[in-house]
């Protein structure tokens, strides 16, 4: 039995250790659930390292855009299970990414789209790799930099938003905290300078 520090009866010395039958869970507070197991399985979650494609790389053009994406091998859904052995009792935990986000360190910057939030393509990517040719169109996931940097580089943010959720045994189920993940990297703008004759 475990001690609840919020029940005063829990620590009392004759409550502390009873016999209970090999394979069953007993009929008691605090005995484990498959909430329990959920909530175990949550924090041994292990997601990918948050790693977006950007074109241009590091070094953009004031008004020129800036491409991200994410390709479908990168974004899929992790699962956790845990068990109590011989006693039927188990859950499993599903993280499950369902946006990008970018944030482009700094007020003078638009990104697409203009939430900043990209969503999922139907085949589990994000985003649309840059191809040659592109460089004037308009990126469905990326930034346009209004402003170049003086001297100091803009801190290009990109987090992951997962969606957690849990199922078990006798049909249990439900949400965890979704987990949000981020990276960071330097973006250096820099403005093209044209002369009119």
């Amino acid at each position: 039995m475990a001690r609840d520090p919020a029940d005063r009866d829990s620590f009392g010395c004759e409550r502390v250790m009873f016999w209970q039958d090999a394979g069953e869970i007993p009929d008691v507070p605090n005995a484990p659930t498959a909430k329990t197991l959920a909530e175990y399985a949550y924090d041994k979650v292990k997601v990918p390292t948050t790693e977006i494609d950007l074109k241009p790389r590091t070094k953009s053009t004031v008004n020129a855009p800036t491409w991200a994406w994410l390709d479908k091998g990168t974004f899929h859904e992790v699962k956790v299970r845990a068990e109590l052995p011989n006693t039927g009792l188990w859950a499993e935990t599903t993280a499950e990414p369902i946006a990008l986000h970018l944030d482009p360190g700094t007020e003078y910057a638009q990104t697409y789209p203009a939430s900043g939030a990209c969503g999922i393509n139907a085949d589990g990517s994000t985003g649309t790799p840059y191809v040659r040719g592109d460089s004037d169109r308009t990126p469905p996931c990326g930034i346009r930099y209004l402003k170049a940097t003086d001297g100091t580089p803009y801190r290009l943010r990109a987090s992951i938003t997962w969606q957690i959720t849990w199922q078990g045994s006798g049909g249990t189920g439900g949400d965890l905290p979704d987990g949000t993940f981020e990276t960071t990297q330097d973006m250096t703008v820099q403005e093209i300078q044209s002369i009119n004759r």
